[in-house]
């Protein structure tokens, strides 16, 4: 029982002498991770809404494929947030990789990077505002803070390129650019 002191007092102390010294305690290290965990899940919730033509599977029980490309800001979080989960029948499988081309086998890639290879490839692409070439670099869908808020622009010219069908309920959650 004499750990519980310890491992609450040492933080506590630590926040209040910053404060009562003057130094701003700041939210953001608080804010990554929970920025991190709503964006994991919204990637697995944006699959429920988005159509992919039956071309996109070997068969009809082929695997669902999340691809995060390059650095995973997403760690287990990810992970968690699809442990057990199916996708119409269809187990879902977590890919990681450096870089994913044309033909790699992914449903849904999150990326920093430019995507406009995939254009045209059924893959719902999904980024964030501030990485390179933010919206333009050919995300379906976009991620965005507003009002300290995770929200999410949709392309639906992207999507429609990419042979996907997002639902209307999706669309109107969608913030404008």
């Amino acid at each position: 029982m004499e750990e519980w002191p310890t491992r609450w007092c040492r933080p506590l102390a630590l926040s209040l002498l910053l404060v009562l010294a003057g130094t701003p305690v700041s939210l953001a290290v608080a804010a990554e991770p929970l920025e991190a965990a709503v964006k994991a899940t919204f990637l697995y919730k944006f699959i429920a809404f988005v159509s992919w033509p039956q071309s996109a599977f070997a068969g009809p029980y082929s695997p669902f494929r999340i691809c995060v490309e390059g650095t995973d800001p997403f760690g287990e979080l990810l992970d968690r947030a699809v442990a057990g989960q199916n996708v119409g029948g269809r187990p879902i499988e977590l890919w990681r990789r450096s870089r994913f081309d044309r033909g790699s086998g992914c449903h849904l890639l999150y990326a920093t990077g430019s995507m406009d290879r995939l254009r045209g490839e059924p893959v719902l692409t999904v980024s964030d505002v501030d990485s390179a070439g933010g919206p333009a670099a050919g995300a379906v869908i976009t991620f965005v803070l507003r009002e300290d808020r995770v929200r999410f622009v949709i392309d639906a010219a992207a999507a429609q390129d990419n042979h996907l069908a997002i639902s209307s309920k999706l669309m109107s959650l969608a913030v404008q650019p």
